[in-house]
């Protein structure tokens, strides 16, 4: 099946008749018998009924539904990529780490969409890790993410500290204090994300740093789903600010104190790639986030 013999049995149906197609696509009447015997055998259905005065079969009609659909796709699809190949568009794809995918990103994007309305963006969201492995193979031309994702052959530039808090359920013994040590963590039942996210690794480190074990209840891959489980009573969660300010009823964050410098987010890039206009003022906007 190719585009070509879509498009002709389209237009018979559109025409009415094998003889009509020929005369509005400028063929010989045979090669139109050619064009839906080769789509008929590509397929393993008859699409007319040669009986019936050449109605559709069940096969047809299905095919009929979705050939308008098919054409205006691939019409869609050659538009954009002339338009890129004429650079009055371009196709940008970032990935993002939370929470600057849901918390800051989204008013970004209107600004680079009200300067490039025709520009295309697609959206990976996903853990430091995964973003770096996929801008090494080339999968997005860019990363917001934590540095610890950096590896060869790419550059970091780190334009934020990610603010990092606890939060607790109001009843909860902590609650009262304005801000609190790792050490009075030390025994908490936490509420955590899974080894690959940097802020988990970054608080396992600086509770290492002072000797400290962190005590895990419940592990939870969606850092944005954490500050529910704090809300049901199920323990405590080290999480940015940004993703519980405000808090939710029944919930306060409180500063650590020995935690004060967060996580450092940058803009991850292959080495000697150079972004397009559309890209560049994106992660421009980006870096004056603070």
């Amino acid at each position: 099946m190719d585009l070509r013999t879509i498009t002709t049995f389209n237009t018979i149906v559109e025409q009415g008749s094998f003889q009509a197609a020929a005369q509005q696509l400028n063929y010989a009447q045979s090669t139109i018998t050619s064009h839906i015997k080769k789509l008929e055998s590509s397929l393993g259905v008859t699409l007319f009924d040669r009986n019936q005065n050449m109605q559709l079969t069940e096969a047809g009609l299905l095919l009929k539904e979705q050939s308008v659909f098919l054409l205006k796709a691939f019409e869609a699809l050659e538009k954009t990529l002339n338009e890129y190949i004429e650079g009055k568009a371009e196709y940008v794809r970032l990935g993002v780490m939370e929470p600057m995918a849901s918390y800051r990103l989204p008013q970004i994007l209107q600004k680079v969409y009200d300067r490039y309305p025709d520009v295309k963006i697609s959206l990976h969201i996903d853990g430091s890790k995964v973003l770096c492995e996929l801008l090494a193979k080339d999968e997005i031309d860019a990363a917001i993410c934590a540095a610890s994702a950096m590896s060869e052959g790419m550059i970091f530039e780190s334009f934020m500290k990610e603010e990092v808090v606890l939060l607790v359920h109001q009843d909860h013994p902590l609650a009262r204090y304005p801000s609190i040590k790792l050490a009075q963590i030390q025994d908490e039942k936490l509420v955590i994300t899974n080894s690959s996210c940097p802020i988990r690794a970054l608080f396992e480190q600086k509770m290492l740093e002072h000797r400290l074990i962190p005590n895990y209840k419940l592990e939870v891959s969606n850092m944005l789903a954490l500050k529910f489980y704090v809300q049901a009573g199920y323990g405590s969660a080290v999480v940015p600010l940004v993703a519980v300010n405000p808090p939710l009823e029944n919930t306060v964050t409180i500063p650590i104190e020995d935690f004060h410098e967060g996580l450092s987010v940058g803009i991850l890039v292959k080495e000697k790639k150079q972004p397009g206009a559309a890209l560049s003022y994106l992660l421009q906007l980006v870096k004056e986030q603070r």
